[in-house]
């Protein structure tokens, strides 16, 4: 593994590593936040899930959650997206491939030899963050549009690894759009029960152990309705039981001006969780 970045950042250290990925069978880089006081004890991680066409550095330099990282004592681990430089035909669309991993293990050729950020996400890097930095098995994941689409079915899925969710707006049932029709039709062939397992709508009456979800969404955001539905994940949760504190955010748009603007308060929901508070 390889430090490529090093910036203090309020008492603590902005990083980016790249490392070998067995997972995914490619170098990937990722971000990671080390509060000061990551240098005296184990803290628990937030895991950070970016939308399409992201990289680590989107939310790293944009969404300026160190300060409340800082303030909470979590570490912020932000992946890339997606594997790269693999030199799969037809993958350098916005919307698939480079850039648009949408968190699943592809099953599908070409993709299936690399495509596998779920697993990548679940085991492998949690497992490399554990086994190098002063972090404990307390983890937290939220993200943002795809992003948010992984943080949420990783985080329903997995609730043992995974004990606070939150997203911001999240594609909530990929199987009913554009986009994840598009992206599971290549990465998980036709077989609609296939995709429901990476759909958080469809998952939501399979949970037997409920968790509070965390989502915001922007009014002005131009995807609200085409892509993003987030009345599904509302009906699903209320017709299930399920915890949402959904804040529709009136003027607000897709950007990272929107996640600067709320991250302050994701930041305490996840770090109240993890430390117990």
């Amino acid at each position: 593994m390889k430090r490529t970045e090093h910036r203090a950042c309020f008492g603590g250290f902005q990083d980016v590593y790249q490392h070998g990925s067995t997972t995914l069978g490619c170098t990937m880089n990722f971000g990671i936040f080390l509060p000061q006081e990551a240098q005296s004890k184990k803290l628990p991680v937030l895991y950070w899930l970016s939308g399409l066409t992201c990289t680590e550095q989107n939310f790293i330099t944009k969404a300026g959650a160190q300060r409340y990282a800082s303030e909470h004592g979590v570490i912020i681990v932000a992946p890339d997206t997606s594997p790269r430089g693999e030199g799969i035909p037809n993958e350098s669309a916005y919307d698939i491939g480079v850039g648009a991993g949408f968190y699943v293990n592809a099953t599908q050729d070409p993709w299936a030899k690399n495509y596998r950020m779920y697993d990548y996400i679940v085991h492998e890097l949690p497992a490399l963050i554990e086994a190098t930095f002063p972090a404990t098995d307390r983890r937290g994941i939220f993200g943002h549009s795809m992003g948010g689409h992984g943080a949420l079915v990783l985080g329903l899925r997995n609730p043992e690894r995974f004990q606070s969710i939150s997203a911001f707006s999240p594609i909530v049932a990929p199987s009913k759009v554009p986009w994840g029709e598009k992206a599971f039709t290549a990465y998980l062939g036709n077989d609609r029960k296939a995709w429901a397992e990476y759909d958080a709508v469809e998952l939501i009456s399979k949970i037997k152990k409920p968790q509070h979800l965390l989502v915001d969404q922007g009014l002005g955001d131009e995807f609200f309705a085409s892509q993003l539905r987030p009345e599904l994940l509302k009906e699903a949760c209320e017709k299930n039981g399920h915890p949402l504190r959904l804040n529709l955010r009136e003027g607000y748009d897709h950007s990272y001006y929107f996640i600067a603007t709320f991250i302050g308060d994701h930041l305490a929901h996840h770090g109240k969780i993890l430390n117990g508070v």
